[in-house]
Order: structure tokens, then sequence, then C-alpha cells
């Protein structure tokens, strides 16, 4: 199991090179506060790195959720739009947001490893 990390404080975990889970990093959620509602994509829906593939909101503010790796979703969390507080008691857990099928793992390959991610949020 990898876990990655975006610019865009996303978490991703590949276990098996081709379904990549999907969340926002604690400080994300530190950020936006309580989370009120999620905004997920639909499964099959295919989109290129970067594009915008939901979105969250909390009492602060609404937020874009980005795709961090080229693919097609294959599974979102049900729970977490049931509850979208779980993206604040749970965020690298639990409060996943959605899998993607990687179309380009080298992709995967380019993003924040964790020692990176941590220098990105102490200087922020």
């Amino acid at each position: 199991m990898t876990t990655k990390y975006t610019p865009d404080h996303e978490w991703i975990n590949i276990e098996d090179h081709e379904a990549a889970t999907v969340g926002i990093t604690h400080h994300a959620q530190d950020a936006l506060g309580d989370v009120v509602f999620v905004d997920l994509p639909a499964i099959g829906s295919r989109f290129k790195k970067g594009d915008v593939a939901g979105v969250v909101e909390s009492v602060k503010a609404a937020s874009d959720l980005y795709m961090p790796l080229s693919g097609e979703v294959v599974e979102v969390n049900e729970a977490l739009r049931a509850d979208p507080s779980l993206a604040n008691t749970d965020p690298m857990g639990h409060g996943w947001f959605f899998k993607v099928h990687v179309a380009d793992m080298g992709e995967f390959e380019q993003l924040m490893d964790g020692p990176a991610y941590d220098l990105l949020v102490k200087n922020a």
C-alpha cells in the first residue's frame, strides 16, 4: 500500500496498482471546518488529472475536489454522502471519497510522498 499527496491536500492510496482510493487530508479538513455536504462523482465517470470531480461544502466555504489522477471512477463512499462529518472525524479512513481506476501510473509516481507533503503543509 502506497499513499501519495497532491498540492490540493488530497491523499491517494493505491493497493493493487489499478484502483486508487482518494480523500482529503487532515490539513484540508481542518482548514475547511465542519463538512456538511459532499458532491461525489458518478460511478463510471471519466476524468483527466486536474478536472473538478466533486465539491466539499463546510460551514466556512465550498471547495472543489480535483481529480488527482486520470481515470474512471469505480466506487464512491455512500457512507460519506450520508454522513459528511466522516471527512472530519476520519479523513484518511472511513471518510474516503471515491475510488478510481488509474489510467496512467506515471501520474501517481509524480505525486508527493509523505515527507514532501508534510514540508508543504509546514511551509503553508
